[in-house]
Order: C-alpha cells, then structure tokens, then sequence
C-alpha cells in the first residue's frame, strides 16, 4: 500500500514537471537529448552549489544560522532538473524504482564488502 502511494506521488511530481516544461519558452533549449541532459547536469550542479551556500561548509567562517526552508527550496529546484532529465532520458517512476532497487543493492553490497 505505502509503496503505491509512493508510485502515485512520484507520478504526480513527474505529471506536473511535463506540464512546467510544456508551458516554457524552449527556444534555447538544446533540441537534441544528449545537449538537453548536458544542459540539465549543469542546471543540477548550479544548484546544488546554491542548495550548499546555505550550509555552513567554510570552517574558517564564522557560522550562521541554518535556514531549513531555504535549503528545502533549493533542494526541490534540484528535484525539478533532476525530473527533467529523466523525462528527457524516458525513465518513468517504474523505471526509475527498478534502477534505484538496482543500484542501491549495489551500494550495500559494496558496504559490506569493505568498498
């Protein structure tokens, strides 16, 4: 039960990016897929950085307070690429579970085998 509602929150987030993308202005958008995911990766990289700047990372700096919110927005500004990209690359939900199950199998297993 918990899984298909997952299934069904993942389906909607993926719904509501199609139709953000259909409503934008794509003329500079790299018309081909490999450009498109090269544009995306950048995207994500930039906001990434964006979604650090709101930690306190520079040890030699004096630290400042926290703002969840703000790093939360960034993190979902990550989240609107990274649905993009998998768009771009036909991966739906269904995919995307099979190969998360996949690669995180992976991972644990190189965790127990000293990776």
């Amino acid at each position: 039960m918990t899984q298909e509602i997952s299934k069904d929150r993942l389906d909607l987030i993926f719904a509501l990016q199609k139709g953000l993308a259909e409503m934008m202005n794509l003329n500079r958008y790299p018309s081909d897929v490999e450009g498109r995911v090269a544009a995306l990766c950048t995207a994500i990289i930039h906001e990434a950085v964006e979604l650090q700047r709101t930690t306190n990372w520079k040890w030699w700096k004096k630290p400042t307070q926290f703002n969840e919110a703000e790093a939360r927005e960034e993190l979902i500004d990550i989240w609107h690429f990274v649905v993009q990209a998998s768009l771009e690359l036909n991966l739906s939900p269904e995919d995307i579970l099979k190969q998360y199950k996949r690669k995180n199998q992976i991972n644990r297993d190189r965790q127990k085998n000293g990776y």
